[in-house]
């Protein structure tokens, strides 16, 4: 009797140790890893162990073990069924403690092959009010080695566990919520000063990600016809590759974006599995809980942020609270964006009308000029033409008078349309400049194999003049054949100035010393004598110009030039091909840039594309599009078979590049049309009509 009051004693002086050092631990894994050894050290048993009670209420959770076998436990994820066939099931689910003296015996004892000298057991519940929020394993290598005076001893310290897991929950949601209301705040404050989409998107699901210790983060945006959420920024390697899939999701029920934009109201999924609307993404196989929270401004709904986590239940109500007030700031931010890139597009818009209706003005003006300085040549040409059919003047000498005026006119001609081009088009607009510099190439006769092309998607459209634009690529590149160069490398790319890219276009000739760049781009200079009327180089500037773009150039002796044209970027407008009354339409064309576009525009359209370089047979087709610049074989071929077959009054041609006295010439030959090529399905919807 004595040995047992003292041993009692014994354990109610270790149980009280152990409970001052538990009580004044925050850290959850500190607390848990502390008491199990704090155990096993103060009463010498065999093994302890912390199990709480999972969000399901379902399974007791291993989340701390004494030594190897603890550790093995936790990597396996080990748990127990509440109510189940274990001691710690038992206990969870009865809120009292208990006693396996021989494991053996015992109906309920878990038999763990990592824990094979375990003779006897006891289970202890952690509770919290009316609570059992887990239990306490404590198991000794002796049979019998617990008395029930023990659970009373043991029990006030597992009182105490209970009481500190509390605590240190508490403690981590204080911290957490700090966290959230300084992620919050931070939000906020970068959404009042960035307005830069592209800057504070990406920087947004960074600063979720990382406050909330979050799986991943993203923003969508709606699209302009609001069918679709278009990812705009993404979290991670993840986001990355969702960025560059061109990631979107349907407005609609069939995704938590989908139906939370639809709904314009939040929506949470804590177990994905079991949500309806959830939309499974392989690039984020491990999400088990999801938020959706719509973007709103003024009573319209611009888009909604994704936030997930690898956890089941991983959001509370601050989580939520917190977020909403993240995604109130962002829609605000967005609008705020949204309105300022509008305002500067105007004022460009404006600028570029401005420098338009300039250039037009003087464009006018010179063409007066020349006609005016062209028209006397040409009559004085056609009347001494006639005086030497009828024999009146000496032949020798009025040979050299027409060599000298013929030879006049044709300067005039040529200055007037290297300084401004054949033909203007109403006002720039989005090209694809793949497409530019391949005609560019091919009107200069440049071998596609010299020329290394590399462009951005970000990159592919420019704002400009597309025949304009086709000069001023097909100057440079024959500048730098003219130069000697083998290899030609065009690079298109986005720079940070916002809305501007870059254009360089890189050859390996002889290159420019000093004197000859200061003066490259004044007009009538040259280098390669007085065959050349110098004003490829300067005409450039003037194209770029045109369309609020700058031009730069570096050279060096021997070691070639490149040329760099930064230009407005342009943006397509996202809609559909109106094709009227057209059903069928042949395209003969080379497999390039421009047929591929117009593949993707015409696709889900009821309008039949059939591509054809076949000249032998024509399919059955309401229209024919012929590409002025084909490759595969010369364009009189081409118009002579469409002319055989009796299709003329079916046929237009395409160029990027319009030339006013081909197309008298291709009107005269009874073709239906001429036209520059669209680049747009509104374009395209035009060409149809």
């Amino acid at each position: 009797m004595t040995d047992s009051i003292e041993r009692h004693a014994k354990l109610l002086k270790a149980s009280a140790r152990a409970a001052r050092n538990i009580t004044t631990i925050l850290d959850p894994y500190e607390l848990f890893q502390r008491t199990v050894d704090i155990i096993c050290d103060e009463f010498g048993f065999y093994y302890a162990g912390v199990f709480l009670v999972d969000e399901t209420n379902q399974y007791a959770v291993l989340r701390a073990g004494r030594g190897e076998p603890g550790k093995a436990m936790l990597r396996e994820g080990h748990r127990l069924a509440i109510g189940g066939n274990s001691m710690i099931g038992a206990c969870i689910a009865n809120k009292r403690g208990r006693i396996a003296l021989d494991v053996g015996e015992e109906a309920v004892f878990f038999e763990n092959p990592h824990l094979p000298k375990t003779r006897s057991e006891m289970a202890l519940p952690l509770i919290v009010g009316d609570e059992a929020i887990g239990a306490l394993t404590v198991q000794s290598t002796e049979e019998a080695a617990f008395h029930e005076e023990d659970i009373d001893a043991l029990q006030t310290m597992a009182d105490q566990l209970a009481v500190a897991i509390q605590n240190a929950k508490l403690h981590r949601q204080e911290e957490r919520r700090s966290r959230l209301l300084k992620a919050a705040n931070r939000v906020g404050r970068e959404a009042a000063s960035i307005l830069d989409l592209d800057q504070l998107l990406p920087q947004t699901v960074n600063i979720i990600c990382e406050a909330y210790g979050l799986y991943y983060a993203g923003v969508f945006l709606l699209d302009e016809k609001g069918e679709y959420a278009m990812l705009r920024a993404g979290y991670g390697k993840a986001g990355k590759a969702m960025l560059a899939e061109g990631h979107k999701l349907r407005v609609g029920t069939g995704s938590m974006i989908g139906a939370c934009i639809a709904m314009g109201e939040a929506r949470i999924a804590l177990d994905v599995g079991e949500e309806r609307v959830h939309f499974k993404n392989p690039h984020l196989p491990h999400t088990r809980s999801e938020m959706a929270l719509p973007l709103i401004y003024g009573g319209r709904t611009l888009g909604a942020v994704t936030i997930q986590s690898s956890e089941e239940r991983a959001f509370s109500e601050d989580d939520i609270t917190t977020l909403l007030t993240m995604a109130e700031h962002l829609a605000v931010a967005i609008n705020n964006a949204r309105l300022i890139e509008e305002l500067k597009e105007a004022h460009n818009e404006i600028l570029r009308n401005k420098v338009f209706e300039a250039l037009t003005t003087a464009s006018t003006e010179a063409i007066h000029w020349i006609g005016n300085k062209t028209l006397p040549i040409s009559l004085t040409v056609a009347r001494l033409r006639e005086e030497i059919a009828d024999g009146k003047v000496d032949l020798d000498s009025l040979r050299e008078d027409l060599d000298m005026i013929s030879e006049s006119a044709a300067q005039i001609i040529q200055v007037k349309e290297q300084l401004i081009g054949a033909v203007r088009e109403m006002k720039p607009r989005p090209v694809l400049f793949a497409d530019v510099l391949r005609t560019a190439a091919l009107q200069r006769s440049i071998a596609p194999e010299a020329i290394q092309v590399e462009i951005d998607s970000e990159a592919a459209y420019v704002i400009a003049d597309s025949t304009q634009l086709t000069r001023a690529v097909g100057n440079i590149l024959q500048n730098a054949a003219e130069s000697g160069a083998k290899s030609i490398q065009v690079r298109a790319h986005p720079i940070e100035e916002r809305g501007m890219l870059e254009i360089d276009i890189e050859d390996d000739g002889a290159g420019m010393d000093e004197e000859t760049m200061r003066k490259v781009w004044s007009p009538f200079f040259t280098t390669r004598g007085v065959s050349h009327h110098g004003l490829g180089l300067p005409a450039a500037p003037h194209v770029v110009s045109q369309s609020q773009g700058r031009i730069a150039l570096v050279s060096e002796q021997g070691r070639g030039t490149t040329v760099a044209m930064f230009m407005p970027r342009g943006r397509v407008p996202s809609s559909e091909v109106q094709a009227g009354s057209v059903k069928n339409i042949l395209l003969i064309d080379d497999n390039d840039d421009w047929s591929n576009l117009l593949g993707e525009l015409l696709k889900g359209t009821k309008v039949k594309l059939t591509q054809s370089t076949d000249l032998k047979k024509f399919p059955p087709a309401d229209l024919i599009l012929v590409d002025e610049n084909i490759a595969s074989f010369p364009l009189t071929d081409v118009l002579s078979a469409i002319s055989e077959a009796g299709l003329r009054s079916k046929s237009v041609i395409l160029t990027s590049a319009i030339n006013p006295e081909r197309v008298t010439q291709y009107l005269r030959d009874g073709l239906k049309d001429v036209t520059v090529k669209p680049y747009s399905a509104e374009e395209v919807s035009e060409l149809l009509k």
